[in-house]
Parts: structure tokens; sequence; C-alpha cells
């Protein structure tokens, strides 16, 4: 990622945008090599299945959290380390940026799942408010930002730590229907930013150009890609049939028996991510041209590197067990290694 965003990025601030991606995740690296030394010294081992059944005392477990999760919350990213995101994004090619919203980021939440909660049960309990309060800040904050944004790619980037915001609030609710729904949005987002990557990607190809107030009216000459679109847009904001309704429904359902508060503000966020979703749809589609030179619609190679997310996006829409099925498992086990917030 680092020689793809400084060596093949679009603008004058790849550099800036590589290096600061480096540090930042060198930096969390440091912090997981630190507690894994410190794993080491206390019991000889950096096996699994050594350690899934090893009990640290508290004092040491409260940093080994720490340590870990910070580290993964920089690969995310959770506020108020994502800075470092809506930058690569935007200096990256549009396939660093696929392989960044589609793969990079949920090694961040894989993270969280196969190490933090269930090598840490009491350090999960004891920092579970502070979890909240960080999601709920990338929730809110990021999507305001988002509305400020002028910039497509820029935008996308916002709304795609918007989201992880609530992959990270799910993982820590440690409610089964909560944790569906946490694995489920993981999925979802990976295909959805990752086609929104690719079709703002194609209008970058044609106008040279990434900026909002240049396109207008485009539904007129280039229906297929605005059809599609429209569709990612639907994904995104977890419309009813499409693949990002399954994983937000069930979120918002966990939230009903963990906490209301949780519920309203959940809800109220997923509420600002449709108006600023729709008003980027509008924008670009159907406001009345302005400095727009007419290009042709999808190509057949553009038309068939996006075809197969749309397919994704409602088949497992529609069929949502295809995977729920696969993931029930993966809930069950973070459950039986978090007896603190299991009973609580």
């Amino acid at each position: 990622m680092f020689i793809l965003i400084g060596n093949f990025g679009s603008r004058q601030r790849k550099i800036h945008a590589s290096f600061q991606f480096f540090l930042f995740t060198t930096i969390g690296s440091f912090l997981m090599m630190l507690a894994i030394f410190i794993i080491f010294l206390h019991e000889g081992s950096t096996d699994f299945h050594v350690l899934y059944y090893t009990s640290f005392g508290y004092e040491v477990q409260l940093f080994l959290w720490l340590c870990f999760f910070v580290s993964l919350a920089v690969k995310v990213p959770l506020f108020p380390v994502h800075i470092w995101l809506p930058e690569a994004h935007v200096e990256a090619p549009t396939i660093g940026s696929v392989i960044l919203a589609g793969v990079l980021l949920k090694m961040g939440t894989y993270g969280m799942l196969r190490f933090v909660t269930p090598l840490f049960a009491f350090g999960n309990f004891y920092f579970n408010p502070i979890v909240f309060v960080l999601s709920f800040m990338s929730i809110y904050y990021v999507s305001l930002i988002t509305f400020c944004q002028i910039d497509l790619k820029k935008l996308i980037a916002y709304s795609s730590v918007a989201h992880m915001g609530y992959v990270t609030l799910g993982l820590f609710t440690y409610h089964f229907t909560g944790l569906q729904g946490t694995l489920f949005l993981m999925l979802s987002h990976g295909i959805v930013s990752s086609l929104l990557f690719f079709l703002i990607g194609m209008l970058y190809d044609r106008y040279k150009t990434r900026l909002i107030f240049f396109y207008k009216s485009i539904y007129s000459y280039m229906p297929i890609f605005t059809l599609f679109l429209f569709f990612a847009t639907l994904a995104n904001v977890g419309f009813p049939g499409t693949i990002g309704f399954v994983g937000e429904f069930l979120l918002m359902f966990s939230f009903l028996f963990v906490s209301k508060i949780a519920f309203v503000f959940a809800s109220s966020g997923f509420l600002i991510s449709i108006t600023y979703a729709f008003w980027l749809y509008n924008r670009v589609s159907f406001l009345l041209p302005f400095h727009v030179f007419i290009f042709s619609d999808l190509s057949r190679r553009e038309f068939f590197i996006t075809m197969p997310f749309i397919v994704m996006i409602f088949v497992f829409g529609l069929l949502p067990y295809l995977i729920l099925e696969i993931l029930e498992p993966v809930s069950l086990f973070i459950l039986n290694f978090n007896p603190f917030l299991f009973s609580f």
C-alpha cells in the first residue's frame, strides 16, 4: 500500500499520504509488538491454544488490552486515529482504495475479533464504555465532516470510517445478534465501499477531477453508471433487500437488548448517513448541467468489473442465511470467552 499510494497516486500529496499511512500503521504495530513480548515473558508462549485458556492478572490484562486495541483502532480506523484514511483514499489509485476499503480495514476488526475479545475478557468489560464512546464519536463526528466534503473520493472515505464505527460498536456489544450483524456488516462494507470506489474511479478516468461541483445530470448520457451508483447508494444506506440492510438491522435489534440509549444514537447516525448519501447521489446525477463534458457510459470492461458487486449486493441482501450460517460459530466462540460481559 505504501508503494501503491506513493508511486501510483493521483495528486501532489501522494508522498505525504503514503508516509502518513506508514507512520500511523508502524506506531500502532509497535504497541502490539510490545504487548506480544509481555505475553511471551508472562506465559512463555504465544500459541493461541495456550493463551485462550490463560488467565492474566487484571493490571496486566488492562495494559495488554490497551496496546492491542490502540494498534488495531489505527487499522479500523476509529476516532481520533482515523485521519490517515481519507488522505490515503484520496491520493491512492482506484485499486489502492478498493484494497484499503475491502481488505485492509477489516484487518483491524479481525484483530479485535481474533485477539482482543477472546484473550482479555476483563479488559473488554472494563473498557467497554470507552469503546462505545469512541465508536459513536467515529459515527457522528465523521458523518458531520462528510457533509463538508467537495471531493467525491474523500466523501466516500469518510463514509467508510463512519460505517466502521458501527462495526466496532457491534463487536463490543457481546450480544449474539449484534455479533452476527457486525460480521455481516464487515462483509457488506467491503463489497459496497469497493463498488463505490470503483465507480468514482471510472468517473475520474473520464473527467480527471473528483470535485462534486463538476458532476451534474450525468443520468442523461451515463444511464447504466447512474443505475449502478443508485444500487450502491441504496446498499450504503442499508435499504431493505440489499446487503447493507441485514447487518444494520441485526445490529439495531441487538441494541434493544443491550442499551436503549445506544439504539437511539445508532439509529440517528443511520439517518445522517442516508442524508449525505442521497445528497451526493442527487448532486452527481440529477442537477442541471454546469461545466460538464459528455462522456460515454460504462464500457464492457467496466460493466463486468462492477456487475459482480451488484449481484452480491442483492443476492446476500435477499438470502442472508447463506452468510449467517457460516458466521454463527464465530459469534458463539466470542461469547464463550467473555463471561463478564455475557453475564452483564
